[in-house]
């Protein structure tokens, strides 16, 4: 199989190529502003921001739980305290999700206001 070799072009005209090495630069920062992101890389930060979220609910529950238990066996009314706090816990933990979605909304929209400001 045969190897085809790139054509290199020759200029001989001085403006001809200082206005080829313009048109080359200004394509080189076309394709570095067009450039995808790195898909994994983006993957691995949504993942990030997923574990985050169920962290923070779980120990929203886990810590309701520890103070609903704890109060019960100081009081010995092992029911009551234990569900309260679990519904509170659920819900405090459910409000810091909710405040971490609202940050990386505005992270995001601050980021792509930014790029349209570069265009």
């Amino acid at each position: 199989m045969r190897q085809v070799q790139p054509v290199e072009l020759r200029v001989t005209d001085p403006d001809q190529k200082e206005r080829l090495a313009q048109l080359e630069e200004r394509i080189e920062a076309v394709k570095k502003t067009q450039a995808p992101k790195d898909h994994m890389e983006e993957h691995y930060s949504q993942a990030n921001l997923a574990w985050r979220m169920v962290i923070e609910l779980v120990a929203g529950l886990g810590i309701g739980f520890g103070i609903g238990y704890g109060l019960d066996s100081l009081f010995g009314t092992l029911p009551i305290f234990l569900v309260l706090f679990v519904f509170l816990g659920f819900a405090a933990g459910v409000n810091v999700m909710l405040r971490s979605a609202k940050e990386i909304q505005a992270k995001q929209l601050a980021e792509q206001a930014e790029r349209d400001e570069g265009n």
